[in-house]
């Protein structure tokens, strides 16, 4: 909890520090990358996710799982790095389903000269593509709300969201759109930088976890051996036990994570929120294995969650200004007063609680 920022330190929790210190904040449902954002301030400032998007200290963009994240400029390089490793795009069934290898290098080329210190509405960007390859079948495909044909340049450094313009998607080259961008490492560089991160926040963990984090475990699991071994050889990472699971911890905060004490306060964490999708919700320490289809919905909704002692201790919503809290009874009592005042940080409606 305390290394997820949810003690609220007085110091270190801007939103651009928050992004970096949990590797990226989830972004397909902007209020609740601001609300994530917001739950780890003391003192939230309203509009400062936007603010520091306008700034370009945080950009928008497709990353890790092939979804929209709120990432730094310094981080997400490598994030992209790992993911276009996967080339997930130039599987058959994926060519199948929606472009082949030769539109994907046709829609590249368009698009990076598109783009070239220019924001285009996603309805331009189709446009032009359409035009330069001639090919309208990929109109069709660029047309999807979920912008599946347009994930892999977003992997591969050559588009980022931009500004919005009157809530229209828009897009960008992030080179010529974000001062200093370090254009994307090797597969094994940004492994060196995002594991130790990964771990710094979400560890101790095992490969399997950052594989199925990153890229819902797609990664090559010899590459994945290899990098944890070299960060282990070099005193990077630690391999540690944990209830007899192999697992590893960043070598620097060892000690603190050992002699850590309880933390138990409540926290009312939102949909998508890093603090569940960094361990995944399958794991069983931090939810319950009967209540994870509570948390892990249709469509691949996640849901808002109530945290008590470092757990999972149910979940709840917002209707009409009341929040709602269902609480799991197996985790015991959890303290309404705290509830409350957690509430009272989201809406000043009334709170409604209720054990299941």
């Amino acid at each position: 909890m305390r290394r997820h920022l949810l003690d609220r330190p007085a110091m270190g929790t801007d939103a651009v520090s928050i992004v970096e210190r949990l590797c990226g904040v989830q972004a397909q449902v902007m209020s609740s990358a601001e609300l994530a954002v917001a739950v780890r301030q003391a003192k939230p400032a309203a509009g400062e996710v936007n603010k520091a998007l306008k700034a370009k200290r945080l950009i928008k963009t497709w990353a890790v799982r092939g979804t929209l994240h709120l990432l730094t400029p310094r981080q997400a390089p490598a994030l992209l790095a790992l993911m276009a490793a996967t080339k997930a795009w130039e599987k058959p069934v994926w060519q199948r389903n929606f472009v082949t290898l030769k539109q994907m290098a046709a829609m590249a080329e368009t698009a990076w000269d598109a783009l070239d210190g220019k924001v285009l509405t996603r309805e331009q960007l189709t446009a032009a593509i359409v035009e330069h390859t001639s090919d309208k079948a990929l109109g069709e495909r660029l047309a999807s709300g979920w912008g599946t044909a347009l994930k892999p340049l977003a992997f591969q450094g050559l588009l980022i969201n931009g500004p919005s313009e009157g809530g229209r998607v828009t897009f960008t080259r992030p080179d010529t759109y974000v001062d200093g961008w370090a254009g994307l490492p090797e597969p094994a560089a940004a492994a060196r930088e995002t594991i130790p991160a990964y771990l710094s926040a979400y560890g101790p963990a095992s490969p399997e976890t950052f594989n199925q984090w990153v890229c819902r475990s797609v990664l090559k699991k010899g590459d994945l051996k290899r990098w944890f071994a070299e960060l282990a050889g070099e005193g990077e990472i630690v391999p540690v036990e944990v209830d007899g699971e192999s697992l590893y911890a960043p070598a620097s905060e060892l000690d603190a994570i050992a002699s850590a004490n309880p933390f138990d306060e409540v926290r009312l964490l939102p949909a998508f929120d890093q603090y569940v999708l960094g361990p995944g919700t399958k794991d069983a320490q931090l939810i319950g294995a009967d209540r994870r289809a509570e948390i892990s919905k249709a469509a691949g909704w996640i849901a808002a969650v109530v945290v008590h002692r470092g757990r999972v201790a149910g979940t709840w919503e917002s209707n009409n200004a009341t929040i709602d809290v269902s609480l799991f009874r197996e985790r015991g009592p959890v303290p309404a007063k705290q509830i409350k005042a957690e509430a009272g940080r989201i809406s000043d409606g009334p709170v409604r609680i209720s054990v299941q």
